[in-house]
């Protein structure tokens, strides 16, 4: 019990570091909440600056990485700790306590922390995201369907981790799948903003 609340409070606390909104008030001078979608991840703060953008990416996914990556040191063998430390992780991104519970949508974050627990599936899950969105140009679409494939493909290849594994997987797309309930009725009505890189 005490392993759990470790890992669980760890896993929230490293995934509530807000690293889009430090990286645009640190190089901007500005709020990434009060821009765009309003979102502090990846993908809004890439419509303020490309660089952020790819630089928020790669932390946002290092916070799922380290937390599951700590669980799996500290208590190894123990899978559903390192499933909780991948959920915790992701509820910090998405409910940061720092920003008065408003933060991302953990699809980055989700990314880091599956690339430790089911490393093959994450790879076709990265293929369908980059299919989807190439073809549509709507990264809230392509984040929904890889998402909704991810607890399919552990599924499909199998993994040592077993039920545990697909039921994470499970929970987190289904996380990031209500976590985009606006972008689902902007695209159902079409008003959903295509991809546009801007050139800063």
């Amino acid at each position: 019990m005490i392993a759990f609340a470790l890992i669980t409070i760890v896993g929230y606390l490293l995934g509530s570091i807000p690293f889009g909104y430090i990286l645009i008030r640190v190089f901007r001078g500005a709020d990434i909440r009060k821009s765009g979608s309003g979102n502090i991840g990846a993908t809004n703060v890439a419509r303020s600056s490309p660089a952020l953008g790819i630089l928020t990416l790669a932390l946002d996914a290092l916070k799922g990485l380290l937390a599951v990556g700590l669980s799996l040191l500290l208590f190894p063998g123990q899978n559903v700790l390192a499933e909780s430390a991948a959920l915790a992780a992701m509820l910090g991104h998405m409910f940061p306590i720092w920003l008065d519970f408003h933060g991302g949508k953990g699809v980055a974050t989700g990314l880091g922390a599956f690339v430790l627990l089911a490393p093959k599936a994450i790879l076709l899950t990265i293929a369908v995201f980059v299919v989807v969105a190439a073809a549509t140009r709507y990264i809230s679409l392509a984040s929904i369907v890889s998402a909704a494939a991810l607890p399919f493909l552990v599924w499909v290849l199998g993994s040592p981790r077993g039920a545990p594994l697909i039921v994470c997987g499970a929970a987190g797309a289904l996380l990031i799948i209500v976590r985009h309930h606006a972008n689902i009725g902007r695209l159902f009505s079409r008003q959903e903003p295509r991809l546009q890189w801007r050139r800063q």
